[in-house]
């Protein structure tokens, strides 16, 4: 068994044990395989062990991910955006994405909707929300979140499927907790009124088990599971 193998041994045992102390379904979370930054063979490595959901943020770099990969025939791999977007690169993001989870803006979500090309199933996107209200961080305020969703919805090219937050980094588990309730509890609305609104993205290797108790749907492993990030060029930095 190849180290990447074995770590993805280790998050689905954690995630099995987590989702049964909180009495959450065995198969309610899917966890997300952070492969920014890694060579094709970690992804390879990690889709012969089974997974099919894994998470770029750099545009160019994906892209050309994406495209060698399928032309080597891994053509049921679920490819997901999660990083800031950059109003430059939404036509990369729009003809080589599946699911783009970092949408915080109604002209990021125009232009992804404009750029998606013809023939292309909708690209499917999660709104995502600022919830430890850090300047840094990306992600619309959970006042503008009814405006953005309804653009959303009414998108041709575009089909919404939930919510994506990212918690403070902070030994403080109460206030993360916090964090994730509060979107959940949007998440719950807004998932009463919509028929495909069902991922609800919390949770990284630091605080998942607080996400997989807050309701997450889906968690977001990166170091855990290839190992520290491999920096090679500007746009990673």
């Amino acid at each position: 068994m190849g180290q990447v193998s074995a770590n993805l041994s280790h998050i689905h045992q954690e995630i099995s044990q987590y989702s049964s102390s909180y009495q959450r379904p065995a198969d309610a979370v899917t966890l997300l395989c952070v492969s920014k930054t890694k060579p094709q063979t970690a992804i390879i490595e990690a889709y012969q062990d089974g997974e099919r959901h894994f998470g770029e943020s750099y545009a160019h770099e994906a892209a050309e991910k994406i495209q060698d990969l399928k032309a080597q025939g891994y053509n049921d791999i679920i490819w997901h955006f999660i990083g800031p977007i950059q109003s430059n690169k939404t036509r990369l993001i729009a003809e080589n994405f599946d699911i783009v989870e970092s949408v915080d803006r109604i002209k990021i979500a125009e232009r992804l909707n404009d750029q998606r090309p013809a023939g292309f199933k909708p690209l499917q996107v999660l709104v995502q929300v600022n919830i430890s209200d850090e300047d840094q961080k990306s992600g619309c305020s959970f006042t503008e979140l009814p405006e953005l969703i309804g653009f959303i919805e009414q998108k041709e090219h575009l089909q919404l499927r939930g919510l994506m937050g990212i918690a403070k980094e902070t030994d403080d588990l109460a206030e993360i907790e916090r964090s994730f309730m509060a979107l959940k509890r949007e998440f719950d609305k807004y998932s009463a009124q919509y028929p495909h609104f069902n991922i609800l993205s919390i949770g990284m290797t630091h605080d998942m088990e607080a996400a997989i108790k807050c309701g997450s749907t889906e968690v977001r492993i990166g170091t855990a599971i290839f190992g520290p990030r491999e920096y090679r060029n500007k746009e990673q930095a």
